[in-house]
């Protein structure tokens, strides 16, 4: 299901059926290093990956991870969307690429973007993002997006992290 349309991407809500996309970017160095182990070892932890995550996410706040596509070609690049954590007292959003497609603007065009969608469509006042503190990428995508650094949290899964937080007015 398509959700949103930028100049060069489509996001639309994961499925049971990007279990070998999901399976390839949760054991991307980058993501175990940033985001954490998930513990994705095949396809069929892929699958119960998206069950419990995005599409659990789906049913019970009508948000969640979206696959990011190229738009010329269909291609997967990678997620973004939100997230409703029991940790955080609003939702925060996230997002992570394949390694060949960094630095090319797709994580601004697309943080941008689901930033938006989640204040018009979802009606939130305001989203926070974590990020650890050395991963110097996400902290500028994050400041492009207007979110501003708010102060460093304790997170159980994780040690310390940055919150950053958005609040749209109006």
């Amino acid at each position: 299901m398509r959700v949103l349309e930028t100049e060069r991407l489509v996001l639309r809500r994961l499925t049971l059926d990007d279990a070998e996309f999901i399976f390839r970017l949760v054991n991307e160095p980058a993501w175990l290093r940033y985001i954490g182990d998930k513990h994705v070892r095949n396809l069929d932890d892929a699958r119960n990956y998206l069950r419990t995550g995005p599409l659990d996410m789906y049913q019970r706040f009508g948000f969640g991870m979206f696959l990011c596509e190229l738009k010329s070609t269909g291609e997967a690049i990678g997620a973004c969307g939100l997230l409703k954590r029991d940790t955080l007292p609003d939702p925060d959003i996230g997002y992570a690429f394949l390694p060949e497609y960094w630095g090319k603007g797709y994580a601004l065009e697309a943080a941008s973007a689901v930033l938006k969608y989640g204040h018009r469509e979802h009606r939130l006042p305001r989203i926070l993002a974590i990020t650890s503190p050395d991963n110097e990428r996400s902290i500028q995508v994050l400041q492009k997006c207007g979110m501003h650094f708010q102060r460093s949290i304790e997170m159980a899964e994780r040690d310390q992290v940055k919150l950053f937080a958005l609040e749209f007015v109006g």
